[in-house]
């Protein structure tokens, strides 16, 4: 299950990194960053999961987590004052 998060946050940012590219969209870099950020949570998800038991990495999840939802937050309210 934990893979599968990762899996699917990877390829959201990857569409939304694509679709950036295309358009240019300042809205779409923030979320891509955002699900960027939240596949690097998610590996870390499954690296404090299931690989590495005796190392807690919850403080850098939460980190990341935090950063992911400040960098969209960030862009929402960037974008809105242009």
């Amino acid at each position: 299950m934990y893979g599968l998060c990762l899996l699917t946050s990877a390829v959201c940012a990857a569409l939304l990194v694509r679709s950036w590219g295309r358009s240019r969209q300042p809205l779409l870099l923030w979320s891509a960053a955002c699900f960027t950020l939240l596949a690097i949570n998610n590996l870390l998800v499954v690296l404090d999961m299931v690989v590495l038991h005796d190392v807690d990495l919850s403080a850098l999840r939460q980190l990341t987590s935090l950063a992911a939802v400040g960098v969209l937050l960030y862009g929402f309210i960037w974008e809105v004052d242009r």
